[in-house]
């Protein structure tokens, strides 16, 4: 039975979770981030960045839209088209999806380069190696010898021969500055990110707006949706849903 951690001063508290629990799937995604923190591959920032999200899925009700559906068809697309694709993996797609970002890549034809906001060479390895265990036969980022132009932070760093060279890059969970100066050097850019408010949300080429844990798994048995695709349009009908799905619920706590 999968269990949850909690730290009590010096402590560490396990408590089994049966899949009975109605917040199961929900609980067992926070465990993995918390084991990547343990590991050395999530960022503590990127549990606050996950807490995020999460209240965004609850507004979607938890569940891959109709609109997300034809993002991840969309974006299967676009990377079966490109020429150089590359799918950018940070930790917190490391530690929730390791073998699913893997299959991805085998299925897109993609190559993958781990490319970091809280960069270190460490951190960097630890994913290098997990993405390996999960499959990986090659992973970019280690040695990141070009520069995002525009950037004057470490995310700026990236490999020659992935993200720098590449025509459409997938970015899920991405900040909003690295999304742009990559749409400002020519790329196409695809990203998975429940806050369709976000400015990578908005910035992006096509926005998935959909758990990163159905996002991949999605992306492995969907169909390509070759029909063009209205980023924004499709950015309003998920608020409109949003929209819809809390109104309905209001009614239902009134008096």
């Amino acid at each position: 039975m999968p269990h949850t951690l909690y730290r009590s001063g010096n402590l560490i508290i396990m408590v089994k979770l049966p899949k009975s629990h109605p917040r199961y799937l929900s609980l067992k995604t926070r465990e993995l981030l918390v084991n990547g923190v343990e590991e050395g591959i999530t960022s503590k920032a990127g549990l606050i960045a996950h807490g995020r999200g999460e209240m965004f899925d609850y507004l979607i009700g938890e569940e891959t839209i109709e609109f997300a559906e034809k993002a991840e068809r969309k974006a299967i697309a676009e990377m079966l088209e490109a020429e150089n694709p590359v799918i950018s993996v940070n930790g917190n797609v490391a530690a929730l999806v390791p073998s699913g970002i893997v299959s991805l890549a085998d299925r897109l034809d993609a190559k993958l380069e781990v490319n970091l906001f809280h960069r270190t060479e460490e951190r960097i390895e630890k994913i290098e190696k997990k993405l390996i265990k999960n499959g990986a036969k090659k992973v970019y980022g280690k040695r990141a010898g070009a520069k995002i132009p525009g950037l004057d932070h470490d995310r700026a760093l990236c490999a020659e021969e992935g993200i720098f060279s590449a025509d459409v890059v997938l970015i899920p969970l991405e900040d909003g500055d690295r999304a742009k100066a990559l749409k400002d050097m020519g790329k196409k850019t695809i990203t998975i990110d429940l806050n369709p408010l976000s400015r990578t949300a908005k910035t992006a080429d096509i926005t998935i707006v959909d758990n990163l844990v159905r996002a991949v798994p999605n992306m492995m048995k969907f169909e390509p949706m070759y029909d063009d695709l209205d980023n924004d349009k499709n950015l309003r009908n998920t608020l409109d849903h949003m929209y819809n799905r809390l109104k309905h619920l209001s009614q239902e706590v009134r008096p």
